[in-house]
Protein backbone atom coordinates (compact mmCIF):
# COMPACT_ATOMS: atom_id res chain seq x y z
CA UNK A 1 0.00 0.00 0.00
CA UNK A 2 1.34 3.31 -0.90
CA UNK A 3 1.55 6.38 1.24
CA UNK A 4 1.02 9.97 0.06
CA UNK A 5 4.05 11.51 0.24
CA UNK A 6 5.23 13.56 3.25
CA UNK A 7 7.14 16.53 3.98
CA UNK A 8 10.79 16.17 3.48
CA UNK A 9 12.68 15.41 6.67
CA UNK A 10 13.95 18.79 8.28
CA UNK A 11 11.68 21.13 5.81
CA UNK A 12 10.17 24.23 7.84
CA UNK A 13 6.64 24.25 7.57
CA UNK A 14 5.27 27.02 5.50
CA UNK A 15 4.20 30.27 7.72
CA UNK A 16 1.29 32.51 6.17
CA UNK A 17 3.22 35.51 5.80
CA UNK A 18 2.69 38.77 7.69
CA UNK A 19 1.02 41.35 6.02
CA UNK A 20 3.21 44.54 5.73
CA UNK A 21 2.07 47.84 8.27
CA UNK A 22 1.80 49.48 4.70
CA UNK A 23 -0.45 46.66 3.06
CA UNK A 24 -2.69 46.37 6.08
CA UNK A 25 -3.12 50.28 6.33
CA UNK A 26 -3.88 50.31 2.93
CA UNK A 27 -6.97 47.82 3.75
CA UNK A 28 -7.93 49.51 6.23
CA UNK A 29 -8.50 52.78 4.24
CA UNK A 30 -10.35 51.09 1.18
CA UNK A 31 -12.99 49.45 3.89
CA UNK A 32 -13.34 52.68 5.65
CA UNK A 33 -14.38 54.25 2.38
CA UNK A 34 -16.77 51.19 1.82
CA UNK A 35 -17.97 51.75 5.00
CA UNK A 36 -18.91 55.17 4.19
CA UNK A 37 -20.30 54.69 1.21
CA UNK A 38 -22.51 52.03 2.73
CA UNK A 39 -23.77 54.57 5.29
CA UNK A 40 -24.31 56.79 2.63
CA UNK A 41 -27.10 54.57 0.95
CA UNK A 42 -28.52 52.46 3.67
CA UNK A 43 -28.08 54.92 6.98
CA UNK A 44 -27.13 53.19 10.10
CA UNK A 45 -29.26 50.43 10.37
CA UNK A 46 -30.29 49.12 14.27
CA UNK A 47 -30.19 45.32 15.54
CA UNK A 48 -33.20 44.07 16.91
CA UNK A 49 -33.22 44.04 20.54
CA UNK A 50 -30.61 42.21 22.34
CA UNK A 51 -31.63 38.80 23.35
CA UNK A 52 -29.97 36.82 25.80
CA UNK A 53 -26.67 34.77 24.72
CA UNK A 54 -28.35 31.08 24.92
CA UNK A 55 -31.27 32.57 23.04
CA UNK A 56 -29.14 34.26 20.32
CA UNK A 57 -26.93 31.23 19.71
CA UNK A 58 -30.46 29.24 19.10
CA UNK A 59 -31.89 32.62 17.15
CA UNK A 60 -28.79 32.13 14.85
CA UNK A 61 -28.86 28.22 14.61
CA UNK A 62 -32.24 28.54 12.48
CA UNK A 63 -30.75 31.54 10.97
CA UNK A 64 -29.13 29.43 9.46
CA UNK A 65 -29.44 28.76 5.28
CA UNK A 66 -33.17 30.39 5.19
CA UNK A 67 -34.56 33.79 4.82
CA UNK A 68 -34.98 36.22 7.84
CA UNK A 69 -38.90 35.86 7.61
CA UNK A 70 -38.69 31.92 7.50
CA UNK A 71 -36.38 32.59 10.95
CA UNK A 72 -38.44 34.33 12.37
CA UNK A 73 -41.88 32.17 11.89
CA UNK A 74 -39.62 29.37 12.81
CA UNK A 75 -38.58 30.95 16.21
CA UNK A 76 -42.05 32.20 16.68
CA UNK A 77 -43.25 28.83 16.45
CA UNK A 78 -40.55 27.58 18.72
CA UNK A 79 -42.23 29.27 21.40
CA UNK A 80 -46.11 28.57 20.77
CA UNK A 81 -44.71 25.07 21.39
CA UNK A 82 -42.77 25.14 24.20
CA UNK A 83 -42.85 26.89 27.43
CA UNK A 84 -39.03 26.93 28.36
CA UNK A 85 -35.86 25.50 27.50
CA UNK A 86 -36.37 23.04 29.72
CA UNK A 87 -39.49 21.74 27.69
CA UNK A 88 -37.68 21.98 24.44
CA UNK A 89 -34.47 20.13 25.99
CA UNK A 90 -37.30 17.32 27.25
CA UNK A 91 -39.27 17.17 24.02
CA UNK A 92 -38.78 14.38 21.23
CA UNK A 93 -36.96 15.88 18.64
CA UNK A 94 -39.59 15.59 16.10
CA UNK A 95 -41.28 17.54 18.06
CA UNK A 96 -38.80 19.99 17.89
CA UNK A 97 -38.47 19.35 14.26
CA UNK A 98 -42.29 19.82 13.57
CA UNK A 99 -42.05 23.27 15.28
CA UNK A 100 -39.02 24.87 13.21
CA UNK A 101 -40.07 23.17 10.01
CA UNK A 102 -41.08 26.47 8.24
CA UNK A 103 -36.85 27.29 9.28
CA UNK A 104 -35.39 24.93 6.77
CA UNK A 105 -33.48 22.24 7.19
CA UNK A 106 -35.10 21.22 10.62
CA UNK A 107 -34.04 17.38 10.83
CA UNK A 108 -30.59 18.74 11.49
CA UNK A 109 -31.28 22.07 13.02
CA UNK A 110 -33.24 20.40 15.78
CA UNK A 111 -30.55 17.85 16.58
CA UNK A 112 -28.06 20.92 17.12
CA UNK A 113 -30.49 22.53 18.85
CA UNK A 114 -31.02 19.50 21.18
CA UNK A 115 -27.48 19.14 21.77
CA UNK A 116 -26.34 22.59 22.48
CA UNK A 117 -29.18 22.56 25.13
CA UNK A 118 -27.76 19.32 26.59
CA UNK A 119 -24.32 20.47 26.47
CA UNK A 120 -25.53 23.82 28.09
CA UNK A 121 -27.28 21.88 31.24
CA UNK A 122 -24.21 19.46 31.50
CA UNK A 123 -21.96 22.83 31.87
CA UNK A 124 -23.99 25.19 33.23
CA UNK A 125 -26.55 23.00 35.89
CA UNK A 126 -29.44 25.22 33.98
CA UNK A 127 -30.15 26.43 30.50
CA UNK A 128 -28.54 29.98 30.96
CA UNK A 129 -25.33 31.20 28.99
CA UNK A 130 -25.30 34.24 31.06
CA UNK A 131 -21.85 34.14 32.34
CA UNK A 132 -20.43 34.66 29.03
CA UNK A 133 -21.20 38.34 29.48
CA UNK A 134 -18.34 38.51 31.91
CA UNK A 135 -15.80 36.81 29.55
CA UNK A 136 -13.32 38.13 26.81
CA UNK A 137 -13.61 37.70 23.11
CA UNK A 138 -11.27 34.89 23.08
CA UNK A 139 -12.72 33.49 26.24
CA UNK A 140 -16.50 33.32 23.88
CA UNK A 141 -15.00 32.16 21.17
CA UNK A 142 -13.41 28.68 23.04
CA UNK A 143 -16.46 28.81 25.39
CA UNK A 144 -18.65 28.26 22.77
CA UNK A 145 -16.97 26.31 20.28
CA UNK A 146 -17.08 23.33 22.19
CA UNK A 147 -20.85 22.94 21.03
CA UNK A 148 -21.59 20.23 18.02
CA UNK A 149 -22.53 22.21 15.22
CA UNK A 150 -22.08 25.89 16.41
CA UNK A 151 -19.45 27.25 14.38
CA UNK A 152 -17.28 31.07 14.23
CA UNK A 153 -20.08 32.72 12.11
CA UNK A 154 -22.30 32.04 14.81
CA UNK A 155 -20.43 32.22 17.88
CA UNK A 156 -19.58 36.07 16.26
CA UNK A 157 -23.57 36.13 16.32
CA UNK A 158 -24.06 35.97 19.71
CA UNK A 159 -20.74 38.13 20.53
CA UNK A 160 -21.72 41.05 18.50
CA UNK A 161 -26.18 40.90 18.61
CA UNK A 162 -26.15 39.14 22.45
CA UNK A 163 -22.60 40.46 24.65
CA UNK A 164 -22.17 43.90 22.23
CA UNK A 165 -18.60 43.16 21.84
CA UNK A 166 -16.81 44.01 18.37
CA UNK A 167 -17.44 40.52 16.58
CA UNK A 168 -17.76 41.18 12.66
CA UNK A 169 -19.75 37.71 11.63
CA UNK A 170 -19.33 36.72 8.34
CA UNK A 171 -22.59 34.94 6.30
CA UNK A 172 -22.45 34.45 2.70
CA UNK A 173 -23.77 37.64 1.33
CA UNK A 174 -21.08 39.08 3.34
CA UNK A 175 -18.14 36.76 1.89
CA UNK A 176 -19.30 37.44 -1.39
CA UNK A 177 -19.67 41.11 -1.21
CA UNK A 178 -15.97 41.71 0.56
CA UNK A 179 -14.70 39.14 -2.23
CA UNK A 180 -15.94 41.53 -5.09
CA UNK A 181 -14.80 44.48 -3.39
CA UNK A 182 -11.58 43.40 -2.76
CA UNK A 183 -11.44 43.83 1.18
CA UNK A 184 -10.40 39.64 1.34
CA UNK A 185 -8.67 37.78 -1.34
CA UNK A 186 -10.73 35.38 -3.69
CA UNK A 187 -8.85 32.51 -2.50
CA UNK A 188 -10.05 32.94 1.21
CA UNK A 189 -12.05 30.94 2.84
CA UNK A 190 -14.27 31.64 6.01
CA UNK A 191 -12.27 31.62 8.53
CA UNK A 192 -9.65 33.76 6.88
CA UNK A 193 -12.43 35.93 5.52
CA UNK A 194 -13.42 36.76 10.03
CA UNK A 195 -9.77 37.33 10.91
CA UNK A 196 -9.39 39.47 7.58
CA UNK A 197 -11.95 41.52 8.10
CA UNK A 198 -11.90 42.07 11.88
CA UNK A 199 -7.98 43.17 11.46
CA UNK A 200 -9.58 46.02 9.50
CA UNK A 201 -12.84 47.20 10.66
CA UNK A 202 -13.21 49.63 13.21
CA UNK A 203 -14.30 48.02 16.30
CA UNK A 204 -17.14 50.55 17.32
CA UNK A 205 -18.57 49.55 13.34
CA UNK A 206 -18.47 46.05 13.41
CA UNK A 207 -22.54 45.93 13.56
CA UNK A 208 -23.34 48.63 11.23
CA UNK A 209 -21.01 47.30 8.57
CA UNK A 210 -21.85 43.58 8.76
CA UNK A 211 -25.65 44.60 8.77
CA UNK A 212 -25.20 46.96 5.77
CA UNK A 213 -23.21 44.44 4.05
CA UNK A 214 -25.83 41.92 4.02
CA UNK A 215 -28.40 44.56 2.98
CA UNK A 216 -26.57 45.56 -0.31
CA UNK A 217 -25.38 41.78 -0.70
CA UNK A 218 -29.47 40.81 -1.21
CA UNK A 219 -30.25 44.39 -2.90
CA UNK A 220 -27.71 44.86 -5.09
CA UNK A 221 -24.38 42.48 -5.34
CA UNK A 222 -26.76 39.26 -5.57
CA UNK A 223 -24.69 35.83 -6.02
CA UNK A 224 -25.93 35.54 -9.42
CA UNK A 225 -26.80 38.92 -11.35
CA UNK A 226 -25.24 41.29 -9.23
CA UNK A 227 -26.50 45.01 -10.67
CA UNK A 228 -23.00 46.05 -10.78
CA UNK A 229 -24.38 49.38 -13.71
CA UNK A 230 -26.16 50.95 -10.56
CA UNK A 231 -23.75 50.59 -7.56
CA UNK A 232 -22.54 53.40 -5.94
CA UNK A 233 -19.27 51.28 -5.31
CA UNK A 234 -18.47 50.51 -8.67
CA UNK A 235 -15.52 52.69 -7.77
CA UNK A 236 -14.01 50.80 -5.06
CA UNK A 237 -14.63 47.50 -6.71
CA UNK A 238 -12.27 45.21 -8.56
CA UNK A 239 -14.94 42.89 -9.45
CA UNK A 240 -17.27 45.43 -11.00
CA UNK A 241 -14.35 47.23 -13.22
CA UNK A 242 -13.47 43.84 -14.98
CA UNK A 243 -15.17 43.40 -18.66
CA UNK A 244 -18.34 41.31 -18.28
CA UNK A 245 -16.14 38.45 -19.94
CA UNK A 246 -14.24 38.42 -17.58
CA UNK A 247 -16.29 38.60 -13.84
CA UNK A 248 -16.11 34.72 -12.66
CA UNK A 249 -19.60 33.18 -11.34
CA UNK A 250 -19.98 34.08 -6.94
CA UNK A 251 -18.99 30.98 -5.10
CA UNK A 252 -21.89 31.57 -3.14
Amino acid sequence: MTRAAGPRAGARPRLRRAASPGAVEARRAHTRRVLAALEKMYGRPEALPPKDPLAELIFTILSQHTSDLNRDRAWASLWQSFASWDEVARAPRRAIERAIRMGGLAPTKSRVIREVLEEVKRREGSYTLDRLAGLSMDEVERYLMGFKGVGLKTIRCVQVFSLGQPAFPVDTHVFRVCRRLGLIPETSDFEAAHRLLAEVTPPSETLVFHLNLIRHGRLVCKAGRPACERCPLRPECRYGRRPLSRRIPAAH
